[in-house]
């Protein structure tokens, strides 16, 4: 019988080291991030490279069995494994499982090495993207103990059975296979079906390895309203003794993409939208515990989401679990992200393999996602043939789902790679990286127009917000209220076009990028509805909540913003309820309905001032503070920064660093400035392409610095923040280099705005 000994105590680990012969480290448990805290306190620094993971295994201590399989559920990026000094395997790719068969090599006292790498390298995605690539054993690691006879272990980390079920009618049939190693004669497959409640609806023993069975007035899964599942086991019987098994939960549901009336689930319209979701947390990393998984679960449905993009990568098995049992649809992908690299086409290919063949069974998930932003330097015969190649992977893997790509904002509708697979999304931040809000909705009924057959989704949105305020929210200003107020528009727009097939709020939680230097804290991407450490719930989520959930609740904003200097003061509440009334002191100042769920009053501000929200039998209660002049702790300061906006020479009327991009480049004298600044640019970027010695380093960028669709994006960032940000693809200013730019800029006038 199948025995799994959890192998997660124990380990010594020893950093920046290929010696598998060391014994001077640190003695920890799994899972295990090497990265839990330099990965995220900015500067683009944390270390990349190679670390070892060392344990003794006692084979005294262990079941008997004939076969040992070490599992990993999740290394990254590279590993190499080592038993009593002899190299038995290497895996590319940080967040799948795998195994190896270790029988052989299993002596008394086995010394396990594991030799975990997360340096940079041009064969093995992630290499550039907007989050920290965390190296270390993750998650956790098992020994499988088996017979001779059992399932597969060996195939790409499979559960080595396979359910498809289709709904026909009130019924289903439900087609099982397995995949053994070994039978011999006399040694058959007994199969079960069970229901919700664990009784046995139908059971067949035979030798063939793959049956069907039909389940009668199926009990369809049907999202969040009914996520109902069945379980499928199967055990490899002789003479009455189970030799091993192996048992799945699966859900029976029918869906399609439609291009006019977005998704379709069970034949009826499932409106999806809801959140992306990176995996790390504050002071952890990736090397979560269940806990942490099923706090995110709560949170992403107390939000009242009813689909979650897995970005970038696999997630973990225990969440997927959840997905199917909370009943959330969910969009999974690889990470092949950002750039494109002619060296890592045979890692996209065995990451998506892998991907499918050991998430197959998940009803929750419903597309594959081949790639994201990965156009964003261009496409190229290679990149589309790459894409191809994964879009007929996927087809003949799994023939009853979707493909999908997440393309970005300078991503021409006319692209060929948009018409590779099933159906598209577009990252947009209209409104946060250029333009405004008012452009995401007609750009998507543009999209639409122009491509009538192919189903459109928004795969990324967003912007950040820290603990800074204001009563003036504008584009590029960090302030939780700037990220309310753009939440409040996107929702509008994008939530009343239901040809929309999806939409992903970019991100669900903040999350570590080492490289970033934005918000007034490095090292963070900011645009979660959460904090990192999930302590805080930024007004942003409750927005969502009021036109998501059907849990009733009010929700007063702006509760951390207290001192305000203004005579009368706006004050916004959200609430899925029809009406809410607004007390001040006590004293009601009167009731509002808003059909969007985002209710506006005026309050005067005198003094210091109890205000209360009530909805119903629902209040929620903030306080705000008459003061004369603005709190500086509201003002965004940057850590670190080389200069901060304020200490900038911007007089009245001439441009400076801390004008937007798109208003310089409206003026001549403004683009022959950006010229020498692109080229400047330029210069950096082909410098970090090569090291110290001239040789060519990896990880680089190309990027068209005069672009259209990259200047559309560009132009509504302020000089500073861009040449801050620029710090993401390892391009510095120094102080002296900004304050040139700056004097530059202060001897262009502003054109004069035209009076209608």
């Amino acid at each position: 019988m199948r025995n799994i000994i959890n192998l997660n105590s124990d380990w010594l680990f020893v950093k920046n080291t290929t010696d598998v012969s060391a014994t001077a480290g640190e003695a920890i448990n799994l899972p295990h991030c090497f990265n839990a805290v330099d990965g995220q306190d900015g500067g683009n620094d944390y270390f990349r490279g190679p670390c070892l993971y060392k344990k003794v295994l006692d084979k005294a201590t262990l079941p008997a069995a004939d076969l040992y399989f070490l599992e990993f559920r999740g290394t990254n990026s590279s590993a190499d494994l080592f038993v009593n000094g002899t190299k038995l395997a290497h895996h590319d790719g940080g967040y799948s499982t795998w195994r190896v068969d270790i029988t052989d090599a299993l002596t008394d006292q086995t010394d396990v090495a594991l030799i975990v790498d997360n340096s940079a390298n041009e064969t093995v995605y992630p290499q550039m993207a907007d989050f920290t690539f965390y190296g270390g054993i993750y998650r956790d690691v098992n020994l499988i103990c088996v017979t001779r006879a059992h399932f597969d272990l060996s195939y790409y980390g499979a559960p080595g059975l396979k359910i498809t079920p289709v709904v026909s009618g009130k019924d289903a049939t439900v087609e099982v296979e397995v995949f053994t190693k070994n039978m011999t004669e006399g040694q058959s497959l007994v199969y079960t079906i069970y229901d919700d409640k664990e009784n046995a609806l139908d059971k067949i023993e035979t030798t063939d390895s793959k049956v069907s069975f039909t389940v009668k007035d199926v009990h369809l899964w049907h999202g969040r309203k009914d996520p109902y599942l069945y379980c499928c086991k199967v055990e490899l019987v002789e003479n009455g003794e189970v030799l091993d098994n192996v048992c799945n939960r699966f859900g029976c549901r029918s869906y399609k993409i439609d291009p006019d009336n977005g998704f379709i689930l069970n034949g009826e319209e499932y409106p999806l939208r809801g959140v992306s979701r990176h995996q790390d947390r504050w002071g952890v990393g990736n090397a979560l515990l269940p806990c942490h998984h099923e706090e995110d679960m709560d949170l992403i449905c107390e939000v009242g989401a009813t689909t979650i993009r897995l970005a970038h990568y696999q997630h973990d098995q225990y969440f997927y679990d959840l997905c199917d049992e909370r009943g959330l649809v969910i969009w999974a992908e690889i990470p092949y992200i950002s750039k494109h690299m002619p060296g890592g086409r045979e890692n996209t290919i065995s990451q998506m393999t892998e991907l499918i063949a050991q998430n197959y069974n998940h009803p929750s998930i419903v597309v594959w996602g081949l790639s994201n932003e990965i156009s964003i330097g261009g496409s190229d015969d290679d990149l589309l043939e790459n894409h191809r190649i994964l879009n007929d992977l996927v087809h003949k893997m799994d023939p009853t789902r979707l493909t999908t790509i997440a393309a970005v904002s300078m991503c021409k509708m006319d692209d060929p790679y948009l018409l590779i697979p099933d159906v598209v999304s577009y990252n947009h931040y209209f409104g946060w990286y250029g333009g405004d809000t008012s452009m995401n909705g007609p750009w998507f009924d543009k999209f639409h127009q122009t491509h009538p057959t192919i189903p459109i989704g928004c795969s990324e949105y967003g912007c950040e917000a820290l603990n800074w305020h204001t009563s003036d929210p504008r584009q590029g200003d960090y302030t939780e209220e700037y990220q309310a107020y753009y939440h409040e528009e996107l929702i509008k727009q994008l939530f009343t076009r239901k040809y929309i097939w999806a939409t992903h709020v970019w991100n669900m939680f903040d999350f570590g990028a080492d490289a970033r230097a934005e918000g007034g804290e490095n090292g963070q991407n900011h645009k979660g509805l959460v904090t990192i450490d999930r302590k805080y719930k930024k007004d942003a989520f409750y927005a969502y909540k009021a036109w998501l959930s059907d849990d009733p609740f009010v929700h007063l904003c702006g509760k951390r913003y207290i001192d305000r200097t203004e005579d009368v003061t706006r004050v916004t509440v959200y609430s899925n309820q029809p009406e809410v009334e607004l007390f001040v002191n006590g004293e009601s100042i009167g009731k509002k309905a808003a059909p969007d769920h985002f209710f506006y009053f005026d309050v005067p501000n005198v003094g210091e001032s109890t205000i209360t929200a009530k909805a119903g039998d629902l209040t929620d209660e903030g306080k705000i503070r008459k003061v004369a002049e603005r709190n500086m702790d509201y003002v965004l300061v940057e850590k670190g920064a080389v200069l901060n906006w304020f200490d900038i020479d911007a007089p009245e009327g001439r441009f400076s660093l801390n004008d937007k991009m798109g208003d310089i480049l409206e003026s001549k004298r403004g683009k022959l400035w950006f010229l020498g600044v692109a080229l400047q640019m330029k210069k950096k970027m082909n410098a970090n392409k090569k090291g110290k010695g001239g040789e060519k380093k990896s990880g680089g960028f190309d990027v068209d610095l005069k672009g259209d669709g990259l200047m559309q994006m560009l132009g509504g960032f302020t000089v500073l923040r861009l040449t801050s940000m620029l710090g993401m693809i390892n391009i510095s200013f120094t102080k002296e280099e900004l304050l040139k730019m700056n004097k530059k800029l202060n001897r262009i006038k502003k054109p004069k705005k035209k009076v209608n």
